[in-house]
Parts: C-alpha cells; sequence; structure tokens
C-alpha cells in the first residue's frame, strides 16, 4: 500500500509540474480549485477552475 501512494504522489507532483510548464502559474491555479472543490465537494469552486483550465486550453483557438 505505501508503494501505490507513493506512485500516486509523484504522479501528481509530476502532473502539476507539467501544467505549470506548459500553461504556467494561471494553470496551476486553475488544477488547485479544480482539485480542491472536488475534495471539499464544492460545485462553485471546481467549476470556477474548470472554467479557468478551459479558457486556457481553448485560448490559442479563439
Amino acid at each position: 500500500m505505501p508503494a501505490l501512494a507513493l506512485i500516486s504522489a509523484v504522479f501528481v507532483v509530476g502532473f502539476e509540474q507539467l501544467v505549470q510548464w506548459k500553461y504556467g502559474a494561471t494553470g496551476l491555479v486553475g488544477l488547485l480549485l479544480l482539485t480542491i472543490g472536488v475534495k471539499a465537494k464544492s460545485p462553485a469552486v471546481s467549476s470556477a477552475g474548470a472554467v479557468l483550465l478551459a479558457v486556457l486550453l481553448a485560448g490559442p483557438a479563439l
């Protein structure tokens, strides 16, 4: 079980670094809002994070 926790922690940290590298601090804030909203079961916070990430992803297409 500890090995699974370690692997998932490494994956999460790696994913956060990838988002921050590609989308900057705004992408990291969006990802954090989405994560916090899901864990706290707050639709408003998770929706704000999802919208922020969607705007960042769709930005070059607009």
